[in-house]
């Protein structure tokens, strides 16, 4: 359990780093924001028809009386717009990090680089890192949505659709979340999607203590767009923690033991 205190502490050291390094922090708010201008937007016409969809889905209700049509579609309002938050909780950090792989990549570096020690770096061009990354988020977002599925359907069952759903939704998001955050300093330490997915299953509670605290924050609106660049600072601190940062002769941080694969 210790793991779960462990991740938190990262999380708020990344956050702690972050505002201590002012333009750091400006520099990381701008991806964030471009993101969340498109996402309030979709979420605005998601809420706005929600219920014209569930109205078509359920043609087979039109007849049913009363107070039973109303309590389905209701249900089912409620059920799109909490699958469409969920969604746009987990692809919003995937968007913002692809939108902002450049941004991001050289806060990561700096993190790096203050806690001492050689930088790791991919030597990949830019346009590679864009491609890697948009290639490996459309995976893991793949996945996401899978289990989305499947929350969004056991969420019709009495008792347990009302309560344990729900945290499992939010466990799972945040084990995503920490998943894409942490892809920017693994990436650049040149491991690939299914070695960074072995490694965090390994320490599932650290990875827990990072993400779910930072899934519900990203609930509040705005909220998202200022915790991002500390939220990737934390990510690469949790990184050096995952990985080692062994030292050299001189004390100083080596290059991660990983060897860069072709991806």
């Amino acid at each position: 359990m210790s793991d779960l205190g462990a991740g938190f502490g990262y999380l708020m050291k990344g956050q702690r780093w972050a505002f201590g390094h002012g333009r750091w922090l400006a520099f990381g708010l701008l991806p964030g924001l471009i993101t969340l201008v498109v996402y309030a937007g979709a979420l605005i016409g998601l809420g706005h028809g929600a219920d014209d969809f569930v109205g078509w889905a359920t043609p087979f209700a039109d007849d049913w009386s009363s107070p039973w049509l109303g309590l389905l579609r209701n249900t089912l309002v409620v059920l799109v717009y909490v699958l469409g938050l969920f969604l746009a909780v987990i692809t919003f950090t995937a968007v913002t990090l692809l939108v902002g792989q450049p941004f991001y990549e050289s806060l990561s570096e700096e993190v790096d680089r203050s806690e001492g020690g050689e930088v790791p770096g991919s030597g990949l061009p830019l346009w590679r890192e864009l491609w890697i990354s948009a290639r490996d988020s459309v995976r893991v977002l793949l996945r996401v949505a899978l289990y989305g599925v499947l929350l969004f359907a056991l969420g019709f069952v009495p008792v347990i659709g009302q309560t344990v759903v729900p945290a499992l939704g939010f466990c799972l998001s945040g084990y995503f979340l920490a998943q894409e955050l942490t892809s920017v300093a693994l990436q650049r330490r040149g491991m690939v999607l299914a070695d960074r997915l072995t490694l965090l299953r390994g320490r599932r509670l650290l990875v827990l203590g990072f993400g779910v605290p930072l899934t519900l924050s990203f609930l509040v609106p705005f909220v998202a767009v200022f915790l991002m660049p500390g939220a990737v600072a934390g990510a690469t601190l949790l990184v050096r923690d995952l990985v080692g940062a062994p030292r050299g002769e001189d004390g100083a941080a080596a290059r991660t033991p990983y060897t860069l694969r072709k991806n």
